[in-house]
């Protein structure tokens, strides 16, 4: 395994005063990828300035509190969800044989080169050998339809004496950049003509920002002294810029497949298989779930000409990991487990090209969910937009669509495009792939 590099942003510096000028930067050191939201606002959480002192000349301490930064971690568990459940390329080459005894000679079994994101039930042959990689890039837009790049999150004050400073609140506009490349590398051995085992490696790259622009709602006090942020140039000020941000590269979680042709025939075939997926990924850093996974499922498919229809489905038991707790405290739990399927059909439009087209969705159980509302502050009358978390379970629903080709002897060419086809969990509008696999 790579070692996985964090990369961590040191203090931004820019003057400001409340009315006219930039807020004022403060960079949070972080230690790693899974707790980057809490480390956002350091240690002690957010915390705004203050020189009031409370009844018997106590000093004030303003502590201001969120599920954005409690609860939103839980964006990290998703993340990696989605990184684990992405749809790799099929391990099974697109070139399928089985030996003909009577010519002593392996015979091409299909005329297309099969799916790119899903599974028919063909098995490449006994004594085969297929070897590929595919190159996968993640840009992520949404989370549960809202737009990263503002999302609303209200912080009130914590148990304070007196009520006119827990009407203050601290708004905060955050936005926050998450990319994931991921290079997967493949082989399939037939073992028999019906049996396949498949063994997929990736190595993935997570880059994760999060820039949040708070500012404070002095809805319940007058003195700027009782909540405010000292500015870099010594001013009392409202605004203040909050930065976190880290990367990190290596392996990724290691997933293993055996699969089995039950129905062999021209015109329709079934296979089962189980796919298990080992916790080889550095979870703290979103490289990987935590967690083992079991995967059985079960695949049909036809083959009427040109035409090659197919249905996959499958349920995946995960078991706990940290990022599915508090990564912050290392307290751990149940990861979401899934329902995994997947329609569509490849065309051989020639001997050398295959287009393939896909339905792919994905039902999460049990998980954390983000959703919009609006805040009412205890002045009665002022209303910010809010985030706030629930749990409930989701249906994810992508397309694909790709090509294979041919370009020499037994080597294809795969290119992909996954898209998004709602708005459910963390998603990327789309999501290219090009790969190649080669067949011995």
């Amino acid at each position: 395994m790579f070692r996985p590099m964090v990369a961590v942003v040191l203090c931004v510096f820019a003057a400001t005063a409340a009315h006219a000028q930039e807020p004022y930067n403060l960079s949070a050191p972080v230690h790693s990828l899974a707790t980057l939201f809490t480390d956002l606002y350091g240690p002690e959480g957010l915390k705004v300035d203050s020189e009031a002192t409370l009844p018997g000349e106590q000093p004030h301490t303003a502590h201001f509190n969120s599920d954005f930064q409690v609860n939103f971690s839980q964006f990290s568990t998703a993340l990696v969800g989605q990184l684990v459940s992405v749809p790799l390329p099929s391990p099974a080459s697109g070139f399928t044989f089985q030996f003909d005894a009577s010519l002593g000679v392996f015979q091409r079994t299909t005329q297309s080169f099969g799916p790119i994101l899903s599974e028919r039930a063909d098995t490449i042959g006994g004594g085969r050998v297929s070897f590929g990689m595919a190159y996968q890039r993640f840009t992520f837009d949404t989370v549960e339809g809202v737009d990263l790049g503002r999302i609303p999150a209200v912080f009130t004050h914590d148990n304070a004496a007196l009520l006119g400073g827990r009407e203050d609140v601290v708004t905060t506009d955050n936005s926050i950049t998450a990319t994931l490349n991921q290079a997967t590398t493949f082989v399939t051995l037939g073992v028999t003509d019906r049996v396949d085992v498949s063994v997929a490696v990736p190595v993935a790259s997570t880059y994760l920002k999060v820039v949040s622009d708070a500012t404070i709602h002095r809805l319940g006090t007058t003195n700027p002294l009782t909540h405010f942020f000292r500015q870099s140039n010594g001013e009392v000020g409202v605004s203040r810029l909050f930065t976190a941000v880290g990367g990190a590269s290596g392996v990724g979680d290691l997933k293993v497949r055996v699969k089995g042709a039950l129905v062999h025939q021209s015109w329709s075939s079934v296979a089962v298989g189980v796919d298990v997926r080992l916790p080889t990924g550095d979870a703290m850093n979103l490289l990987g779930s935590g967690t083992t996974g079991v995967q059985p499922f079960v695949v049909w498919s036809s083959s009427r000409g040109k035409i090659s229809p197919h249905v996959n489905a499958g349920y995946t038991w995960n078991g706990s990991s940290v990022l599915a707790g508090n990564p912050a405290t290392g307290q751990s739990a149940d990861f979401p487990d899934d329902i995994s399927y997947a329609a569509g059909a490849d065309l051989s439009v020639n001997p050398r090209l295959t287009l393939a087209l896909d339905v792919l969705g994905r039902y999460v159980l049990d998980a954390e969910r983000l959703r919009t509302e609006d805040f009412h502050a205890l002045d009665g009358s002022s209303v910010f937009p809010n985030i706030s978390f629930t749990r409930d379970s989701y249906n994810a629903l992508s397309g694909a669509f790709g090509f294979k080709a041919n370009l020499h002897g037994r080597l294809l060419v795969d290119f992909n495009l996954l898209f998004k086809l709602d708005e459910h969990g963390v998603r990327d509008k789309v999501t290219p792939l090009v790969g190649f696999t080669y067949a011995f």
